[in-house]
């Protein structure tokens, strides 16, 4: 009896430890599983338009070249975007945000709310860092044990505090951030003119499927050419206005989340507080070199980390200068140590 007791004893902890890896394996999974989607859409609709519409329908062969010239293009920057939206080299926060063993240690045993938020105070002292807590406290996340740099969240999904998080989007499975940003930017744009693309195309067989003209009832075909129409144009729909929706956020230098929050700077909030311009703003996150907009490749200005703030006695064209991105990588702002703070996360 006492060896079956130490036996369970013993294969209990085990079995958990495979519950567990077992159970991170299956959300991993899960997880792709809005890709996967996405991916066998664009699959099916290569097949619906290229080969249904393309080779089988269509009769002028120099409507065919130019359609299946036009399509490719779409799609190769489309799947371009979309891949490097998804595996976007996300970097860690830098060593420097992070509390040393000793520090936490010291953070922890604080006697009191007051001390821990002096200890913030003096640890983030020298950090670029401009934007606190609604309360004016430090931005500090208990769960990866940092000072969080201006504009970064901690991301339940990843497990991790990201730089400029704007959210988490499951059907990249991946955060849309400062390293990412522009690509997903592209990928939706790309993905909107793709939709478009095919439903413009496909308006004529489908008033013709609509009026009885589209091939014969056996023709199993049209009925993929004309699912494509729907499916393009439901697509397009939501990808306008959540295209339209993040171009407005680029034009005012904001991110989802500020979106709903205005950061918090020693003055008090300031939804605008990191807008420079709208042509320097459109920059920030596409860069300086036009040939390049259009590409998924990044371009980005800074490190994700310090953001040039607009000056009312300084012309917001020099904003995006590499001094000035120099200038700011240097030291931090000053706070105003007089404003309140609290040992606070968000």
């Amino acid at each position: 009896m006492a060896s079956s007791v130490h036996n369970n004893r013993l294969s209990s902890p085990r079995s958990f430890g495979c519950c567990r890896t077992c159970n991170m394996w299956c959300w991993r999974a899960f997880k792709w599983l809005p890709v996967i989607l996405v991916v066998s859409i664009i699959t099916w609709s290569y097949y619906a338009y290229v080969i249904q519409l393309c080779i089988f329908t269509l009769e002028s062969t120099v409507q065919k070249t130019i359609y299946l010239l036009v399509y490719h293009i779409l799609l190769i920057m489309f799947c371009w975007s979309y891949w490097r939206t998804i595996f976007a080299d996300i970097k860690q926060i830098p060593e420097k945000y992070k509390l040393p063993p000793e520090d936490l240690e010291k953070l922890l045993s604080a006697e009191s709310e007051d001390a821990q938020r002096t200890f913030l105070d003096n640890f983030a002292k020298d950090l670029p860092i401009v934007t606190r807590t609604m309360s004016g406290s430090v931005r500090y996340c208990n769960r990866c044990v940092l000072v969080k740099p201006d504009r970064a969240h901690h991301c339940s999904i990843c497990a991790r505090c990201v730089l400029k998080m704007d959210h988490h989007c499951p059907w990249v499975n991946n955060c849309v951030c400062f390293h990412n940003y522009k690509f997903f930017m592209l990928f939706l744009g790309y993905a909107l003119i793709y939709c478009l693309f095919i439903m413009l195309t496909c308006l004529p067989y489908f008033i013709k499927f609509w009026k009885g003209d589209f091939g014969t009832s056996a023709s199993s075909g049209r009925y993929h050419v004309v699912f494509a129409f729907f499916v393009a144009l439901m697509f397009a729909t939501t990808l306008g206005s959540l295209f339209g929706y993040h171009c407005y956020l680029v034009a005012h230098n904001r991110t989802t989340l500020e979106a709903f929050r205005a950061p918090m700077f020693r003055g008090g909030t300031d939804k605008n507080g990191f807008s420079i311009g709208a042509f320097n703003n459109f920059k920030e996150v596409f860069g300086n070199s036009p040939n390049l907009w259009m590409l998924p490749v990044f371009t980005s200005y800074g490190d994700g980390i310090v953001y040039p703030l607009p000056r009312p006695d300084e012309d917001t064209e020099s904003l995006l200068s590499s001094e000035r991105w120099e200038r700011w990588g240097e030291r931090a702002r000053p706070f105003d140590e007089r404003e309140s703070s609290s040992y606070d996360e968000l």
